[in-house]
């Protein structure tokens, strides 16, 4: 038995309007996906201060909403970050970076400046054939 529905012009539009509604904003331009699903956008890319182990590629990131309860969550984020983002931007600079640190922040602080009221997390990566690797520091 074949059942057949008819729906009016008006109910196809209250069912499109519902639809919309229940969709998430769309990121702010320039917004990188992760896992965590927040929005995380690049502050700045710093390859003149070495790192521990040499030369190293700082990338430096927003997180508006981070708050100290992310720190294990975020760990995916910024492997994330490091494999999808720093390390394709990493190819031919000069020096070669032997470690790639990746830094998400609540909000935007000078490179170098203290913020203790200011949510940051860090994570130091070593590039070991071609993937990030995390390098305890």
């Amino acid at each position: 038995m074949n059942t057949v529905f008819s729906l009016r012009p008006a109910t196809i539009l209250a069912a499109f309007a519902v639809l919309a509604a229940c969709q998430d904003e769309a990121p702010p331009d320039g917004a990188i996906p992760v896992p965590s699903g927040r929005v995380i956008l690049p502050i700045d890319v710093i390859t003149n201060v070495p790192g521990t182990a040499g030369a190293a590629a700082r990338f430096r990131f927003l997180a508006p909403d981070l708050t100290e309860d992310d720190l294990e969550g975020s760990a995916g984020d910024m492997q994330k970050l490091c494999d999808t983002y720093a390390l394709p931007k990493t190819t031919g600079t000069v020096p070669e970076p032997q470690q790639i640190i990746i830094s998400l922040s609540a909000a935007e602080v000078p490179f170098g400046e203290p913020a203790p009221d200011v949510v940051q997390f860090f994570e130091t990566y070593r590039i070991e054939g071609g993937v990030c690797v995390v390098d305890l520091f």
